[in-house]
């Protein structure tokens, strides 16, 4: 049986140049095909239950590389058709004539394929889950559910798991900077920052998605 994959919307062009380009040590591999009706960016982040788990962004742009910069604690990223810029990052952009039927949307969410929610205490503790991963770090997702935030990573505790989870703390705010800045040397809390430029911190990217992340069962 053919195992139909999901996407999910990020918020903007920005959310997904920073999903596949900041932190990295080298830049994740971008898909360009038209989704519905609408030319789209797309990544595989995941695989759920052999489902592969794709985060995408409409664009009206066309190009060869996803350009990503960050100057200044402003991100610039823009669809270009050249490497120009030696201290920018660049996704390359494969474009895609039309999807096959094994990578067309699965229309209907099995409540039996998805994420289970693992609630944290605190900001501290979600970080813990990246140590072992300084190399590429997981990237956090952000949604507003309830009147709430929710800020997460999705991983298994262990291969054999049958379940993935999905690992968070919920928010009273909006985490508006696009990094979570900590340290497990000066015991100072982690604070979301614009820049990941001060020495001596670890930095998260935390990628913004357009609406409540569809397989988390909240």
């Amino acid at each position: 049986m053919i195992k139909l994959p999901y996407y999910i919307e990020i918020y903007n062009t920005t959310e997904f140049s920073r999903l596949v380009c900041a932190l990295e040590r080298i830049p994740r591999t971008s898909f360009s095909f038209n989704l519905d009706g609408r030319n789209v960016v797309s990544v595989q982040m995941d695989v759920l239950k052999e489902r592969p788990v794709n985060y995408y962004v409409p664009t009206n742009k066309t190009g060869h590389y996803l350009s990503y910069g960050l100057k200044t604690d402003k991100e610039d990223c823009d669809i270009v058709n050249t490497i120009t810029n030696p201290t920018y990052l660049y996704s390359p952009i494969v474009k895609v004539k039309s999807l096959p039927n094994t990578l067309k949307p699965e229309s209907n969410v099995d409540q039996d394929i998805m994420y289970e929610p693992l609630e944290l205490e605190d900001l501290t503790s979600l970080i813990k889950l990246s140590y072992g991963f300084e190399e590429s770090p997981f990237p956090l997702f952000a949604f507003s559910h309830t009147g709430k935030w929710f800020v997460g990573l999705f991983m298994n505790f262990n291969e054999s798991d049958d379940s993935s989870y999905f690992c968070h703390v919920k928010l009273d705010y909006e985490p508006t900077k696009p990094f979570l800045k900590y340290s497990s040397k000066d015991g100072t809390e982690p604070t979301f920052v614009n820049s990941i430029s001060d020495h001596g911190y670890s930095y998260l990217k935390v990628i913004k998605l357009k609406d409540k992340h569809p397989l988390v069962k909240l």
